[in-house]
């Protein structure tokens, strides 16, 4: 009697623990997004800008892309960074040797493509940012296939507030000398609402 009660016991946790699993496993696949390759239309009441490298050219060189006065990602080589926020006017800066400002005045549901420059710096590669449309052929051809060929590199939250507290002197400091020297000095590109891609073009 006592080791079949032990072994309704033993049986009663088991499926307990099992329980427990596909629970903890439920949750983790909803709270990690997993983003497909192709253009993907931003939320309602926002736009999506989409950071394009089609040049393998200093492929090992990573650049960091910023919103405003957020980290908002990283990446190198032939790659790109899908990023969503509000519609109206915006400010986006990518930093390496140099940094480069671009500003930009979106449209609620537009969808715009940033080709991110590699230009030889002196220790490293120098970024520049270049919004094109859809008149740009073979820049946004080329911008077009990689999107449809492979995801966005992604960075969790995690490590995007992380990131966010080690740069909290970094970020405010360039944007100071900015809003004060080099806003005024440099003629920095501009994203235009008009230069959002039709969404037959993306496909």
């Amino acid at each position: 009697m006592k080791n079949l009660s032990y072994k309704f016991n033993l049986k009663k946790i088991m499926r307990r623990i099992l329980k427990g699993f596909w629970i903890a496993l439920l949750l983790l696949a909803v709270n990690i997004p997993v983003m497909s390759q192709g253009f993907q239309p931003p939320s309602q009441e926002k736009a999506v800008v989409y950071f394009v490298r089609v040049t393998k050219y200093g492929k090992a060189v990573s650049f960091e892309f910023f919103h405003n006065d957020k980290y908002i990602g990283a990446f190198k080589g032939k790659n790109y960074m899908r990023y969503e926020c509000d519609a109206g006017e915006q400010l986006f800066w990518a930093s390496s040797e140099n940094r480069e400002f671009l500003t930009a005045d979106l449209k609620e549901g537009g969808t715009y493509i940033v080709i991110v420059d590699v230009i030889m710096g002196f220790w490293k590669g120098h970024v520049g940012l270049t919004p094109i449309d859809e008149n740009s052929t073979e820049l946004f051809e080329q911008a077009k296939k990689l999107v449809l060929s492979k995801a966005p590199v992604e960075i969790s939250q995690q490590e995007l507030d992380k990131k966010n507290r080690k740069l909290a002197d970094f970020i405010p400091k360039e944007l100071k000398h900015y809003e004060e020297v080099t806003k005024d000095k440099y003629d920095f590109k501009h994203i235009s609402p008009d230069m959002d891609i039709p969404e037959d073009m993306l496909k």
